[in-house]
C-alpha cells in the first residue's frame, strides 16, 4: 500500500498519455465481436440498465448521449414500479439513432424485476450499468465480469470487508478478460481535477504533507414505513440508512472527496482514527448510520489527511478538498475557478473550470468511444475498491471509537449482507418494538 514516487507518476503519465483520469492499461485491437467490441459507429451497442432509480436512469441517459450508436435493450430493478419510471422517463426524451429507430429499445420480455433479475437483463447486453444501492453491487460485478460484459459501475462498490474482496477478485478478472470498466466517481473524469491534479504529480506543490476533505450537507431523502410493509421492502426502500445497502454516508457521499486525497498522495491509507454519531438525525426514520463522521487517515509517508462528513439540516455546507504541500497549496477544484496557490500569495498554475464538460457525461463519453473502437482503456474497478475500502475503514473507525489499520479492514470478516434475499426475509439488522435500530457505540461496538 505504499505510496508510489513521483517519478514514478510522472513517467507514467508520460507513457499513459492520460491527465490523471482512468486507468489507461492498454490500447489494443481485437479480433472478434464476440468479445463486446465495434469497430463502427454505426454498430449498435447494446445495453442493460441495472437499478432503475435516479442515478440508474441519469447514467441510462448519459450512455444515450454519447456520440455512438447506443442503445437500452434491458432493464432489470427488484421493484416494478421503479423500472416504469425509469423506462418512461426514458423513452419520453424520444432519442434516436442515426436510422430513425428508438434508442431505448425494451419490450416486456426484456425488463426484469426482483433479486435475480439483473442476470437475464445481463444476458441481452454489451454493457451493463450498474447503478443499485451499494450492497448489490459486488454480486452484480461478478456477474457482469462471468459474462464478459463491458461496465459502468456506480461508486461505492461495497458495503463491507468480504464485498470488497469480491470486488478485487473480480477486478482482476476483468483485467484478464480485458473488460473496460468505468465506475461513478465522476471528479476523475473532470478536466479540472485531471488538470491539477497531474500538476501536483508532477510537484507543482511539492511534498503534499497535510489535507482536508469535505462533504457537510443537510442530508437526503427517507421514506415512511407503509402500513403491512415487509421489513426487507422498507430497508430496501430507504437504502441510505441501512449498512448492509449504503455503508452509511461517509462510504455513500463522501468516497468521492476520499478518493480525491487518495489520488493526491498516489496511495491508500495505512490507518485511520475517528468520531462521529448521532446529533441531529436521530429518529427511527434514520435507521442505523451516523449523522457524522470526522476521520483522521494516516499515509506511509507519515502524512495525515483529515476527512469530515455529516448530515445537518440547517447548517454551513462544504463539498471540496484542500491540500497542503511544501510549496503551496489547492482548494477548490470543483469551483468554477481554482488556482494551485504560493505561499507567498501569488498563483503556480490556475485552471478556469468554466470551460468543463459535464464529468458525468464524459465519463460515457470515454467509456463507450473505447468500446466502438475496439479499446481496452479503463480498469476503475480496483482502485474504486481500495477507496471504498478507505471510506468503510473510516466508518470503522468511527464506530468503534478504535484505530483501524488498513490490512485490518481490508481482512475483517464482519459481513452485512443478509442470509437470505427474499420480500418476507429479515435483514440482520432489526428494529426494536418502538421501531428504533441498534446505533454503533464507540467503545462498545465491535466494526473489525
Amino acid at each position: 500500500m505504499a505510496n508510489d514516487s513521483n517519478q514514478e507518476r510522472r513517467e507514467f503519465l508520460k507513457t499513459s498519455g492520460l491527465l490523471a483520469g482512468g486507468a489507461l492499461l492498454s490500447t489494443l485491437p481485437f479480433s472478434t465481436k464476440a468479445a463486446g467490441y465495434h469497430f463502427s459507429a454505426n454498430d449498435t451497442i447494446k445495453v442493460a440498465l441495472i437499478g432503475c432509480g435516479g442515478r440508474g436512469t441519469g447514467a441510462a441517459q448519459q450512455a444515450l448521449s454519447t456520440k455512438q450508436n447506443v442503445k437500452i435493450v434491458a432493464m432489470a430493478d427488484a421493484f416494478r414500479d421503479r423500472l416504469d419510471n425509469a423506462y418512461k422517463a426514458l423513452t419520453e426524451r424520444g432519442a434516436k439513432a442515426a436510422d430513425g429507430t428508438p434508442k431505448v429499445m425494451v419490450p416486456e420480455d426484456h425488463k426484469f424485476v426482483g433479486f435475480d433479475a439483473y442476470k437475464q437483463a445481463m444476458a441481452l447486453a454489451d454493457v451493463v450499468i450498474l447503478a443499485t444501492p451499494p450492497g448489490f453491487r459486488p454480486s452484480h460485478f461478478e456477474e457482469a465480469v462471468r459474462q464478459g460484459k463491458h461496465i459502468f459501475m456506480e461508486k461505492p462498490v461495497a458495503t463491507d470487508a468480504p464485498g470488497i474482496r469480491r470486488v478485487l477478485a473480480a477486478a482482476e478478472e476483468a483485467k484478464k478478460k480485458k473488460l473496460n470498466v468505468v465506475t461513478g466517481l465522476q471528479r476523475r473524469y473532470q478536466s479540472s481535477y485531471r488538470d491539477m491534479i497531474s500538476r501536483i504529480q508532477d510537484g507543482a506543490l511539492g511534498d503534499i504533507v497535510g489535507g482536508q476533505v469535505y462533504w457537510i450537507s443537510g442530508g437526503v431523502w427517507q421514506k415512511p414505513r407503509q402500513p403491512n410493509q415487509t421489513e426487507m421492502d422498507y430497508q430496501m426502500r430507504n437504502w441510505y440508512y441501512f449498512n448492509w445497502l449504503c455503508g452509511d454516508h461517509i462510504n455513500e457521499q463522501h468516497v468521492h472527496n476520499i478518493d480525491v486525497a487518495n489520488w493526491v498522495k498516489n496511495g491508500y491509507p495505512v490507518s485511520c482514527q475517528g468520531t462521529g454519531g448521532r446529533q441531529v438525525r436521530t429518529g427511527k426514520d434514520y435507521g442505523e448510520i451516523f449523522d457524522h463522521h470526522i476521520v483522521d487517515y494516516l499515509y506511509a509517508d507519515g502524512t495525515t489527511i483529515n476527512s469530515q462528513c455529516r448530515h445537518y439540516e440547517g447548517t454551513y455546507s462544504r463539498v471540496d478538498e484542500l491540500f497542503l504541500g511544501t510549496k503551496g497549496k489547492v482548494e477548490g477544484i470543483e469551483k468554477k475557478s481554482s488556482a494551485l496557490m504560493g505561499y507567498n500569495g501569488q498563483p503556480i498554475h490556475t485552471y478556469d473550470a468554466k470551460k468543463d464538460g459535464n464529468p458525468y457525461q464524459i465519463e460515457h463519453d470515454e467509456l463507450f468511444e473505447a468500446i466502438a473502437k475496439g479499446e481496452y482503456k479503463f480498469a476503475d474497478a480496483e482502485r474504486t475498491a481500495k477507496s471504498t475500502l478507505t471510506a468503510l475503514m473510516g466508518r470503522m473507525a468511527t464506530y468503534s471509537g478504535k484505530p483501524v489499520k488498513w490490512e485490518e479492514a481490508l481482512n475483517s470478516q464482519i459481513d452485512l449482507f443478509p442470509t437470505t434475499l427474499a420480500w418476507d426475509a429479515m435483514p440482520k439488522s432489526l428494529p426494536d418494538k418502538d421501531g428504533f435500530y441498534p446505533i454503533a457505540v464507540p467503545g462498545k461496538t465491535i466494526a473489525v
